[in-house]
C-alpha cells in the first residue's frame, strides 16, 4: 500500500505530535472567560490563528523527529552528504501557503479591529484617570450631578467608551475577561470602546510597568443590568449631594 518505506514511520510520529499539540492546547486553560462582544470577535481569530500554526508546528516538528531519527550520520562519519537540488514544488508550496495564511489572517484582524472601533449612539461615556498607583472613574456626560468611583461601572448590554488621562506616567488599562488593552499616555486622551455581555465583576489590571507600586494598581470591571446600572448612577448622584448639601451646614458650625 505505502511504496516508501519513510510513509509508515512518519504518519505515526505526526500522530504522536499531533496528539501532544492538541491536548496541549485543549487540556490547559489558557484564558479566562469571555465577557464582552470585542472579546467574542477576538477569540474566533484567535482560534484561527492557534489551529493554522498547530497545524504548520505539526508538520515541521514531526518531519524534523523523523529526520533526525532516519537521516543521522553514522557512527564516525564525517563526511560530507551528497549535494540535493532543491525541490521546485515544495519551495512553491511553503511560500505560497503561509503567504495565503498571512493575507487571510491580516484581512480579518483588520475586520475585528474596525468593528471593534465602531462607536454606538447611545454609548455611556466615562473619564478614567489614572496615577501611581489607583485608577479613578468618573461619570459626568448624561448625569446631573458628576461624581467618581475607584471601580468601573458598566451596563450590561451597552457600549461604554472610556477616555482615558495619566496624571504622571504611562499607564495601560487591562481587562483580562474584556480581551480589550490601552495605554494611557500623559498630556493625551486615549480611548477604549467596551460592550460587556455578562454580568460579573472583573479585574483592572495596569499592565505597564509603571513603578514600584504596579503590582497594586487595580479596580474592578462591574457589569450590572440596566436596571441596577441605573439605580448605581442615582446612588451615586445621590450620595454626591448630601455630601455637598452638608459640609456648608458643618462649616457654619465649626464657625465662632
Amino acid at each position: 500500500m505505502f511504496r516508501s518505506r519513510h510513509t509508515i514511520p512518519l504518519i505515526i510520529i505526526t500522530l504522536v505530535v499531533s496528539g501532544l499539540t492538541v491536548a496541549g492546547i485543549m487540556l490547559i486553560d489558557w484564558a479566562p472567560e469571555r465577557a464582552s462582544v470585542q472579546a467574542d470577535r477576538y477569540w474566533v481569530l484567535l482560534l484561527f490563528l492557534v489551529a493554522a500554526s498547530a497545524l504548520i508546528f505539526v508538520i515541521v516538528t514531526s518531519v524534523l523527529i523523523y529526520s533526525v531519527i532516519a537521516f543521522r550520520a553514522k557512527k564516525g562519519d564525517e563526511s560530507d552528504g551528497p549535494p540535493t537540488h532543491g525541490n521546485t514544488s515544495l519551495e512553491i508550496a511553503w511560500t505560497v501557503i503561509p503567504t495565503i495564511l498571512l493575507a487571510v489572517m491580516g484581512v480579518w484582524a483588520a475586520i475585528v479591529l474596525t468593528q471593534n472601533d465602531q462607536r454606538d449612539s447611545d454609548r455611556e461615556v466615562v473619564e478614567v484617570t489614572a496615577q501611581q498607583f489607583a485608577w479613578s472613574f468618573t461619570w459626568r456626560e448624561g448625569v446631573d450631578t458628576p461624581f467618581e468611583s475607584g471601580d468601573l461601572y458598566l451596563p450590561l448590554g451597552r457600549q461604554v467608551e472610556l477616555k482615558m488621562r495619566s496624571n504622571d506616567v504611562i499607564h495601560s488599562l487591562y481587562v483580562p475577561e474584556f480581551r480589550l488593552k490601552q495605554d494611557v499616555v500623559p498630556g493625551l486622551t486615549t480611548s477604549l470602546l467596551i460592550n460587556a455581555n455578562e454580568v460579573g465583576t472583573y479585574p483592572i489590571i495596569c499592565a505597564e510597568l509603571c513603578g514600584v507600586g504596579h503590582g497594586t494598581m487595580r479596580a474592578r470591571a462591574i457589569v450590572l443590568e440596566e436596571d441596577d446600572y441605573q439605580e448605581f448612577l442615582q446612588d451615586s448622584q445621590r450620595d454626591v449631594r448630601r455630601q455637598e448639601n452638608s459640609t456648608p451646614a458643618t462649616a457654619s458650625a465649626a464657625t465662632p
